[in-house]
């Protein structure tokens, strides 16, 4: 890996700083929402000609709108194609990087670049699943919406990080403790019930969740680091878990495979 847990945690800081700007009641605006729009697969978009020029967090340009205008039209969702490279356009690069079996940078490299010009499609956990369904893939940390069997959309996610748990919170007017394993469990399920906006749990706030498993949700989360942090959900950037309820119905497939190796 080019960067230790550490040094990932470190850049998370930075695109929870970003993430925090999007956590407010407008974070769903009309930029966010276009961008789900216009995500595609793989094979949109012939003939992309990388700029090549190296990019680092904070980069501003024509490369870096060229980078998001990219990304967006493979189906990831780098926020508005403004050339400001921030914490939104960060996390899509991430998965598009660890789809393309590139290992998770800040840093965008002629490595990147050629993979941009011929990416990869994101692969197919479940071969005979339901066309529209999403696939959660631990290994590689990402999660990919089908609807109508293309790929609709693919996002950086960080579940359940593994390490047993216990703590206090006061939930339903008493002060009570709660234990777990944090694993977010590998299986078949659907979408059930979601709440919209700040949802509050007993063991912190989930933004739009979308619950499959009983307790276990899709969700937005401020921080959404490289290595698995939860406590089973799985999280999502802020920016995508805005549009996913609106891209997600009811009663959706949804499977869990793979398990992350630290």
């Amino acid at each position: 890996m080019v960067m230790g847990v550490g040094g990932r945690l470190g850049v998370a800081a930075l695109v929870t700083a970003g993430a925090m700007l999007l956590a407010s009641p407008g974070v769903a605006n009309a930029q966010v929402v276009t961008s789900a729009a216009t995500a595609v697969t793989a094979q949109a978009a012939p003939g992309f000609v990388a700029p090549g020029q190296t990019l680092r967090l904070g980069a501003k340009g024509t490369a870096v709108k060229a980078l998001q205008t990219r990304l967006r039209e493979l189906g990831y969702l780098p926020g508005t194609a403004d050339g400001r490279y921030g914490g939104t356009t960060l996390t899509a690069l991430w998965a598009f990087q660890k789809i393309n079996g590139i290992a998770p940078t800040s840093t965008v490299t002629r490595k990147t670049w050629n993979a941009l010009q011929n990416p990869r499609s994101p692969k197919v956990l479940v071969p005979n699943g339901k066309p529209t369904r999403v696939e959660v893939n631990l290994t590689q940390q990402v999660m990919t919406l089908y609807v109508d069997g293309r790929v609709k959309l693919i996002s950086h996610i960080s579940s359940g990080s593994g390490i047993p748990y216990c703590e206090t919170a006061t939930w339903e007017g008493k002060t009570q403790k709660f234990c777990g394993s944090a694993r977010t469990p590998t299986g078949d399920y659907k979408t059930t019930w979601r709440r919209n906006g700040w949802h509050r749990s007993y063991l912190g706030q989930l933004y739009n969740p979308i619950f499959f498993n009983g307790g276990i949700a899709l969700h937005g989360a401020l921080s959404v680091p490289l290595a698995p942090a939860s406590h089973g959900c799985v999280r999502l950037p802020m920016n995508v878990a805005a549009v996913l309820p609106g891209m997600l119905g009811t009663g959706v497939p949804v499977h869990v495979r793979g398990r992350f190796v630290r």
